[in-house]
């Protein structure tokens, strides 16, 4: 197949801003991811305060995680069965009310923890919405390059969010800064309801949306070829993210100067954004989709080297360049699309976002139980060689990828 001068070259951010409904998706969503990362702070302030308890801080942090594996597994298809509209601005305004009962209700612990995860099972299907009218509206490369600006908006959003976050805390209180999340879902969601058209939904489906995501579930996993999509791009970001959870005691093992572990966590969204920049919007599509084993390498191969006894700087450097690592995903966005059928595409990104989320959720518990029975660095290191074992496997099992780029390569 030969390729077209539009499908070798990047695309550039005009052509992606060009799209209003990218833009306020985008927009929409980055504000949201903010206002999350300020609840999820606030909430762990507010916990501590109520309990003295590192364990309940922790949870409540990241209690919304691995709930999502309920909604995108069971009500997936809602994704794809209404209007995506109606989802996106519906997701925004369940989190700013969550946000809004954790501040005014006066709830016990629990139930301000069961609240979050009750409302993170429905997560996935206003995720999947909002990536399926992307996909519909943006085309070839621009559909890349759309995700890669959401990756660098997320992490980007994430810091901004954190550093709000502690400044809101501080000045506020817990309570009140729960109530700028709130106001800041509410914009969202007008945001999203007066800037995008009334999009349709797909062909009305028979029967009930459990039954229709489970099958579709089931469908998808069967499928070779998008199963091994779904894994490369959930195992390694999730083998990272356990290794990321340990760099509090990691730098406290290493004896590294108080608040070294902040740096360490800030190197590698920084890293994430220059990577997403340069692999998104410079490198070639063909290209980007052959590099997606050696950024893997890259991604796992610096956590390898923290078991080494190398100085705070050099260890900092480390997490940068695997943070550059994540944007080997940007290399598989077009052969994951392609390898949809349109009509689940809503599902199948719902899917793919609570696998994201879930592993991420438990990878931490799995390299903190691997870290009470050896060093801390070894546990990280470990989830360092999975990563570039994972990357050698990509390499030579995944022969649809491997015609795909053949084809593709000039």
């Amino acid at each position: 197949m030969t390729t077209t001068e539009a499908e070798t070259r990047p695309a550039r951010y005009g052509d992606v801003f060009r799209d209003r409904i990218f833009t306020v998706v985008f927009g929409s969503r980055t504000l949201s991811i903010s206002a999350n990362t300020l609840r999820m702070y606030a909430l762990s302030v507010l916990v501590f305060e109520q309990t003295g308890s590192a364990l309940l801080t922790a949870l409540a942090f990241g209690i919304g995680f691995v709930p999502q594996v309920i909604g995108g597994t069971l009500l997936g298809a809602l994704a794809d069965r209404l209007r995506p509209r109606g989802l996106i601005v519906a997701g925004f305004l369940l989190d700013g009310a969550v946000a809004a009962a954790l501040a005014l209700a006066s709830l016990p612990v629990a139930a301000s923890l069961g609240l979050v995860a009750v409302a993170a099972t429905l997560t996935p299907i206003f995720q999947g919405a909002s990536t399926r009218v992307v996909a519909e509206s943006l085309t070839g490369d621009a559909y890349v390059l759309g995700r890669s600006l959401f990756n660098v908006a997320s992490a980007g959003a994430q810091l901004v969010g954190l550093a709000v976050g502690a400044l809101a805390v501080a000045q506020l209180g817990p309570t009140q800064a729960l109530l700028v999340t709130a106001a800041c879902q509410l914009a969202a969601a007008g945001w999203a309801r007066l800037g995008l058209p009334r999009l349709a939904a797909l062909p009305r489906v028979d029967g009930a949306a459990v039954g229709q995501s489970w099958s579709v579930t089931v469908r998808l996993w069967r499928d070779g070829t998008v199963r091994s999509l779904l894994l490369v791009q959930w195992l390694p970001s999730a083998c990272v993210t356990g290794a990321e959870a340990l760099f509090v005691p990691y730098a406290a093992q290493r004896g590294f100067p108080a608040g070294s572990a902040g740096l360490l966590m800030a190197s590698v969204p920084v890293g994430m954004l220059l990577g997403n920049v340069v692999v998104g919007r410079l490198v070639p599509p063909p290209t980007r989709e052959r590099l997606v084993a050696p950024l893997l390498v890259l991604l796992g191969a610096p956590v390898v080297g923290f078991a080494l006894p190398v100085p705070l700087w050099l260890t900092a450097g480390l997490a940068f360049l695997a943070g550059v690592g994540f944007s080997y995903g940007l290399g598989l966005q077009r052969v994951f699309l392609d390898a949809l059928d349109p009509q689940v595409r809503g599902q199948a990104f719902a899917l793919q976002f609570t696998g994201m989320m879930t592993l991420q959720g438990v990878a931490p518990l799995v390299t903190g139980a691997l870290a009470e029975v050896a060093p801390v660095a070894l546990a990280m290191a470990v989830a360092g060689l999975a990563t570039v074992v994972i990357a050698v496997a990509w390499r030579f099992s995944d022969p649809a990828v491997a015609r795909r780029c053949a084809a593709d390569a000039p």
